[in-house]
């Protein structure tokens, strides 16, 4: 698997872009600056086939269309409770504007599922907190773990906007604190990581009792 990261937006949100299959890349999170994401694929002899929304926060999400105007005819996956609060007028702070709902948007609930696309295959880890539909996504077998604004370098997302809450975030970080030590985390703001560094230096998570059965990966 290829991939590099491109921060976007006046919140500098990282925008995830990985491949296999050049004609088939995966667009995550595209929070604002199409042009740019275009630009960067174009250049890398990329295109477009899904777009991954790792939650609904307007600052993740406010280029989507923008990207799929300008790209062939592409699902665009996030979690169901998200989708209703993600495209309303209540999900907009200038100069982001209200983002429409994707019309080949795939809003689905299940955790432990898998998305499939252009020889890749992230498993589907629900883990609000910071909003009610967050996912982190798992590359198994390259070893990377996307964690939206769930888990950054050193701190974790808030949970006190609309939606937010501590106690579903604590269960979510004991989702990720039973994930192997090795994956490469990479956020969805800021710099990337190491899973084991953050379990070992992360103040929010040595406060976490991951005692309970590991998940299935």
């Amino acid at each position: 698997m290829k991939w590099f990261v491109l921060p976007v937006g006046q919140y500098e949100t990282n925008c995830v872009v990985v491949w296999n299959d050049p004609s088939k890349v995966w667009v995550i999170d595209p929070g604002a600056d199409c042009a740019r994401i275009m630009a960067r694929l174009k250049k890398e002899g990329l295109s477009v086939g899904a777009v991954v929304l790792t939650h609904g926060h307007f600052d993740h999400i406010s280029a989507v269309n923008a990207v799929l105007a300008e790209s062939p005819p592409s699902p665009v996956y996030m979690h169901q409770k998200d989708e209703e609060f993600a495209f309303s007028i209540l999900n907009r702070m200038p100069p982001y504007p209200e983002t429409r709902r994707p019309t080949t948007l795939n809003a689905a609930r299940q955790d432990g599922g898998v998305i499939i696309c252009g020889g890749l295959a992230a498993k589907i880890f629900h883990t609000p907190g910071h909003t009610p539909g967050s996912w982190s996504l798992l590359f198994v077998v390259d070893k990377v773990l996307l964690t939206g604004d769930t888990l950054f370098k050193g701190s974790i997302g808030r949970t006190d906007f609309p939606g937010g809450n501590m106690d579903a975030m604590k269960k979510s970080l004991q989702t990720l604190m039973r994930l192997p030590d090795e994956l490469r985390v990479i956020p969805g703001h800021g710099p990337q990581t190491i899973l084991g560094h953050e379990k070992k230096n992360n103040p929010y998570l040595r406060e976490v009792d991951c005692t309970q059965d590991e998940p299935e990966i």
